[in-house]
């Protein structure tokens, strides 16, 4: 990016000073502004990502987009226009003016129209989407971005509307985050764009010869492009008292607000699993003031997925705020005020949150013939073994690397439910998105991209205790993953390197 800063572009720049690539940021009054040359024109567009807010100067331009360092969602230097998740409003776009030699961005550019479909001639007429959650919402809203104009329905078993999920185990348990922020749109937003979005609406059957869905209450949804977004569920606890009014996961919006009803009036609550949720969920409710203790089964937590280095630095930031760790342990019982552990020892605790992992939700898909094997199993475009059947999420198994691989992040999730908008408005799209995610804890945002399972070498640039470090993931010496905490344009570099 340019070196230039804190340019008014009401003022003017010199046309020497802006690059062929790259970006230049600025301002107009207090609104900051990128200005790009694109194949020779000069386009100016907001710098703040519309999705968090991440200044989008520095990230990383390719072609004509624009990445946002903070959670990698992908614009148009042209148009604005929110090409991948997660942010799904565009930028805002504003007018240039070339005066003699110098460039002068002076008012907002009028919207841009509708996009007009190209006419497909197997662009189906009803859409169907059962779940509520990530690649769901991102199908339709693609959709109707892209000008379908026909029926959608979606088939929700939420009683919310879709939400931002990876917020419930941060600032919103943490007390931090608004209720009103949580919903991806508004309620007006599926009236305004004719989208039929039904909730506590739980599938029971599909038949894909008849290509109709019957619901629990006896509704029947006929379609000609079914859209499988069940997602995932948690994995339960099959041990004594784990079933007790106080025991908590923390997956949907309902869950959340049960936690936080749950912990209203608790002073210790204990945590069984440390994955990345589950310690951010540790770290919001430590905030709280609450005594926090954390039982799980390894030596060194999230050792496997991040390497031992990143590993110790995260387990040490929750030490350090007076989170208390029983590691190598496993629970035995609870009783409503007692945890017991495998070894013996106990735990006082008011409340207990289980997050011991997911599973693929795939009974709807097994059950109408579809070939499912640790999620169900879709082809490069996303499609199902059974005609106008996608899956996207969670719960979607798709070709990766000479296998297959099934990933649980929310942005993976979108980026899913994107593409097969697209392939349903007739792109033929493969998809290729490397897994991307970020995790919070105490200030600090650990971002990770890329399929890190199986990595057999780590190389560390950095010192993760000073925030600033980025870890190389290697397998069989080919770049599979990397992660970073105040590396955020290092990471986004790194992205066409992976394999």
């Amino acid at each position: 990016m340019s070196a230039l800063t804190d340019t008014d572009f009401s003022q003017g720049i010199a046309l020497t000073d802006i690059p062929e690539t790259g970006v230049v940021r600025g301002h107009v009054g207090d609104a900051a502004v990128l200005l790009a040359r694109v194949d020779g024109r000069l386009h100016a567009v907001s710098g703040s990502c519309t999705h968090y807010g991440g200044p989008l100067a520095e990230g990383l331009r390719v072609g004509d987009e624009i990445r946002c360092p903070w959670h990698h969602a992908c614009f148009s230097l042209r148009t604005g226009q929110a090409l991948k998740a997660p942010a799904f409003a565009p930028l805002a776009c504003w007018k240039v003016e070339i005066e003699g030699d110098r460039a002068f961005v002076r008012g907002a550019q009028d919207p841009l129209p509708a996009p007009t479909p190209a006419p497909v001639a197997s662009v189906p007429d009803r859409v169907l989407v059962i779940g509520g959650g990530a690649a769901g919402f991102a199908c339709v809203q693609r959709l109707r971005e892209r000008g379908f104009a026909d029926s959608i329905t979606v088939l929700s078993a939420d009683g919310d509307p879709p939400c931002d999920r990876p917020n419930l185990s941060k600032d919103y348990l943490a007390g931090t985050a608004d209720e009103e922020w949580i919903p991806l749109q508004a309620p007006e937003f599926y009236s305004e764009q004719r989208i039929d979005l039904r909730l506590n609406c739980r599938v029971t059957a599909i038949d894909p010869a008849a290509r109709r869905v019957t619901t629990a209450s006896g509704e029947h949804f006929d379609y000609d492009a079914l859209l499988l977004a069940t997602g995932s569920e948690p994995n339960r606890l099959p041990l004594p008292g784990f079933d007790g009014t106080n025991v908590y996961s923390l997956r949907s919006q309902a869950d959340s607000r049960a936690l936080l009803a749950g912990i209203e009036h608790a002073r210790s609550v204990a945590l069984v699993g440390a994955g990345f949720i589950g310690l951010e969920a540790a770290g919001a409710l430590r905030s709280r003031g609450l005594e926090v203790h954390v039982i799980a089964p390894e030596a060194l937590p999230l050792s496997r997925i991040v390497g031992e280095e990143l590993a110790r630095n995260l387990l040490q930031r929750h030490r350090d705020q007076g989170v208390q760790f029983h590691l190598e342990a496993g629970v035995q019982s609870f009783d409503g005020k007692t945890l017991s552990l495998a070894d013996g020892s106990t735990i006082a605790a008011d409340v207990v949150l289980v997050g011991v992992g997911v599973k693929p939700r795939t009974a709807l898909a097994q059950a109408a013939g579809l070939s499912v094997e640790n999620g169900i199993l879709v082809d490069p475009f996303l499609r199902t073994s059974a005609e106008g059947i996608y899956a996207a999420g969670d719960v979607a198994s798709y070709p990766h690397g000479g296998g297959r691989a099934r990933v649980e992040h929310w942005v993976h999730a979108e980026r899913m439910g994107q593409c097969v908008a697209d392939n349903l408005m007739g792109d033929a799209r493969a998809f290729d998105d490397p897994p991307f995610f970020w995790t919070h804890h105490y200030g600090t945002d650990l971002r990770y991209l890329g399929h890190g399972r199986g990595w057999n070498k780590v190389q560390v640039d950095g010192s993760p205790a000073d925030n600033d470090c980025l870890a190389r993931y290697y397998k069989d010496g080919a770049l599979v993953a990397a992660a970073a905490i105040g590396r955020d344009r290092q990471l986004l570099e790194l992205q066409s390197q992976l394999q």
